[in-house]
Formats: C-alpha cells, sequence, structure tokens
C-alpha cells in the first residue's frame, strides 16, 4: 500500500506575500522564505529528538545525526530509513524519520533516555544536566591528511562555496557545509536553517555515498561552536574551516581531539587556532 505520508523532498523554501518599505516609499513583492519544519527522529519506533530543520536531505540528515550524536557507531548499524513528510496546509507541517538501528544500539539509547527522566533543568543547551554534556571529544587520527593540503585549499573552498549555496541565494537565511578536497575543491554541499543541521546532512551523505571522512575537510558559512567541532570529531574529520568565528569551547575541544581549525576564511586569509 502506497504511504499517503510519503513524498519528494521539499523545495527547502516558500514564497511570501510581502511588503517592501525603501526610502519612505511602500511597494508589495513576493520573496522567498527558507522552510523550517519540526523533524522529529524515531529509532525503532520510539521517537528520541525532534529537531527543527530545512525539509530536504532528511535520510542524510538522519544517518549524521545518527552518527554525531553517538547513537550509533557506524552507518551499518542502522538497518532502514523511511522518510515521512505530512503537509495537508492545515496543521503544521512536519516530518519523521523512522530508523531500523541494531539492537546495541537501541538499548544504549533506552539507558541513555533513562539517565535523563527525573533530573532537575539547568536549561543549557536544552541538556537536563550540565554532568550530562558530552565534551570529551574522541582523538582524530592522523592519516597525513593534513600534509597533503594545498596552500591555497582554504582560499578556493571560500572562492567556491557560493556557487554551492542555491537556498541561501534564494532566502538569505540558510547556512551550508561543504566537503572538500585537498586542492580545497567543494565536492559536496548542504544547506539547512541550522548549522549543525547541515553539517549532519553533510556527514550523512558522506557515510551513505562511503566516503573517507579522515580524507577531506569541512568548510562552513556559520560560526564555529563547540557542537560543529564535537560533531566532526567523531568521525575523524581532521579539519574545519569557517567564515565567522569560533567560540572558546570550539578551540578547546579541537585542541583536544587533534582537529585544525581555522576561521574567518576569506580568498585571501584566515585564522588558525591554539598553534603551538
Amino acid at each position: 500500500m502506497e504511504n499517503p505520508l510519503e513524498t519528494d523532498d521539499q523545495p527547502g523554501y516558500v514564497e511570501r506575500q510581502v511588503r517592501r518599505h525603501r526610502k519612505g516609499e511602500t511597494s508589495i513583492a513576493t520573496d522567498n522564505v527558507g522552510q523550517e519544519w519540526p523533524v522529529a527522529l524515531v529509532f525503532n519506533d520510539i521517537s528520541h529528538a525532534v529537531m527543527m530543520c530545512t525539509p530536504r536531505d532528511l535520510e542524510a540528515f538522519a544517518v549524521g545525526f545518527s552518527l554525531t550524536e553517538g547513537i550509533v557507531e557506524r552507518g551499518s548499524d542502522i538497518h532502514d530509513i523511511e522518510v515521512y513528510y505530512r503537509d495537508d496546509g492545515i496543521a503544521l507541517p512536519h516530518a519523521e524519520v523512522h530508523l531500523q538501528v541494531v539492537q546495541q544500539a537501541f538499548m544504549a539509547l533506552k539507558d541513555k533516555r533513562r539517565a535523563l527522566a527525573g533530573r532537575t533543568g539547568c536549561g543549557v543547551c536544552g541538556i537536563e544536566s550540565i554532568d550530562l554534556l558530552d565534551l570529551q571529544p574522541e582523538r582524530v587520527p592522523d592519516t597525513g591528511f593534513l600534509s597533503t593540503l594545498a596552500p591555497d585549499a582554504i582560499e578556493r573552498a571560500s572562492r567556491e562555496l557560493h556557487a554551492h549555496q542555491t537556498l541561501t541565494k534564494l532566502t538569505g537565511g540558510l547556512h551550508a557545509a561543504a566537503w572538500c578536497d585537498e586542492s580545497g575543491a567543494v565536492r559536496y554541499a548542504f544547506e539547512d536553517v541550522g548549522r549543525h543541521n547541515a553539517l549532519d546532512k553533510l556527514i550523512g551523505n558522506l557515510v551513505l555515498q562511503r566516503e573517507d571522512t579522515t580524507q577531506g575537510f569541512v568548510f562552513l558559512s556559520s560560526r564555529a561552536s563547540y557542537e560543529l567541532v564535537r560533531k566532526s570529531a567523531r568521525l575523524g574529520i581532521p579539519m574545519i574551516a569557517t567564515i565567522s568565528a569560533p567560540t572558546s569551547l570550539a578551540i578547546a575541544i579541537a585542541k583536544q581531539a587533534g582537529l585544525r581549525l581555522v576561521s574567518f576564511a576569506r580568498e585571501n586569509s584566515f585564522v588558525e587556532y591554539d598553534v603551538e
């Protein structure tokens, strides 16, 4: 039987009528606005999280989230994925991604949910206790990739990223995460209203494409926050470059993980952190 909720990916933006005010004059026009939907991630028929994201590339997003949040250790731990969309024009548009994961991962996830139950909230990043923050990154393996990096790789990535930001050009309001090779060429790029979602989509795609996550670097249109570094370290990604600034915790976690972090990346300059 055909699933009535299953559709193609959403376009990533919607058209809305707006009233523009400029130099004392007013006009009516049509504008493009980035889509933001609640997306529920359901593991073995139990809902684990609801994320607000752009409803495109949700299979890649779910795979990336599962790996970067430590729910599964490898892509092969996910046996099946089904994406369901609901947008009937009446209720709030939303989507669900149902994943079937190996029993060991599912039992660990249930134990984590039990550990969260009943704790007093402290209001930090949606975590119910500071003790539950996972701030001990895996050590990124030294595969020799950074020694092969072209001197102008960051410059090239910065120059090429804009051409891959289709939704950003339309809406002006999405983040991008790109995967670049040793020359700085952009090989894949994903966009989302959330910078961490864009990274999860990128990482999920790398795993689905069976790419080696230790042989490339991530270029982000956002600032470098701790969760982006933490997510990347789980997959052994050797370097992150960002257009905007890093936070102090992002720098600290990158140092712990042995991950190279550069920010304020431009076509002619960048800043590298914790150089010894």
